[in-house]
């Protein structure tokens, strides 16, 4: 389903979303696991299906017993790194949680518990993927992050003017130079912050799968965050293949992701 919206109150506006569906959905009445699954920045809620063609890895996917059948649903993001914005005015994540996960297993049938929900995402949606799932644990049994857009200090600090205002301004505070970027908004919405500040128990309550190109200038922050969890003893998968910031390179990880994420739906 191509096109779906739901109304966000909490946004005000009607938000857009694309929902794949497994082959026996219609002629079943089983309900079904859910991965959310988030694009990146400039894209929008048709990017995977249009340029990560997910309708047809997927169909083959299930079809060869790689990952379980699935609905799959790709909210439209735009640009808010799917949190809420430091000013208050795009409350991305209160939406998400409050008003778009609700809905959507309201009209589809989903299974509505942690067991068997996931989340994933490439780039922006990597980011968003590991923000809900380090702060929201009691909603996801598993993510699966690619190309996550994580960024240390260092990088955050010495990012041109022009990219920080573009790109972070918005959600953590425009017009910020040098270390006056790292500041509350943006230290509440850091992966590698939120995994230093968390216990060992309580970043174990989610599966994480995380996967970077060798020559995507994200791999630092992945890095990072591999080692993060590694030190903490936070058992999880961390993947460095042959490849860049492309759609070749999640075209070509995106069912691994959804496999391991589809460990968590099995009844053990």
């Amino acid at each position: 389903m191509e096109q779906q919206t739901v109304h966000s109150a909490i946004l005000g506006k009607n938000v857009r979303y694309t929902v794949y569906l497994p082959a026996d959905y219609t002629s079943s009445d089983r309900s079904y696991p859910v991965v959310y699954l988030l694009h990146g920045y400039t894209d929008d809620n048709t990017g995977w299906l249009q340029f990560g063609e997910i309708n047809r890895l997927a169909d083959q996917a299930i079809a060869e017993g790689r990952i379980p059948p699935m609905i799959i649903v790709m909210p439209n993001g735009d640009s808010s790194f799917y949190i809420n914005s430091y000013d208050g005015k795009e409350k991305y994540e209160d939406f998400f949680v409050s008003e778009f996960i609700p809905a959507v297993e309201k009209t589809f049938r989903i299974k509505g518990e942690k067991r068997f929900r996931g989340v994933a995402g490439l780039s922006m949606g990597g980011y968003g993927t590991m923000i809900y799932t380090l702060k929201h644990p009691e909603l996801f049994a598993a993510g699966a992050a690619l190309s996550a857009a994580v960024f240390d200090d260092s990088t955050i600090i010495k990012m041109p003017d022009g990219a920080y205002d573009r790109i972070l301004g918005p959600l953590f505070g425009r017009g910020l130079k040098g270390g006056d970027r790292i500041n509350a908004p943006l230290n509440a919405n850091s992966p590698l912050r939120l995994v230093a500040t968390k216990t060992a128990d309580e970043l174990k309550k989610v599966r994480y799968w995380i996967d970077c190109g060798d020559d995507d200038g994200l791999s630092k922050g992945n890095c990072l965050l591999h080692i993060a969890l590694a030190d903490k003893g936070v058992p999880h998968e961390f993947r460095v293949r042959d490849g860049a910031h492309t759609w070749t390179y999640w075209r070509t990880g995106i069912i691994d992701g959804l496999a391991f994420i589809g460990q968590s739906f099995h009844q053990q």
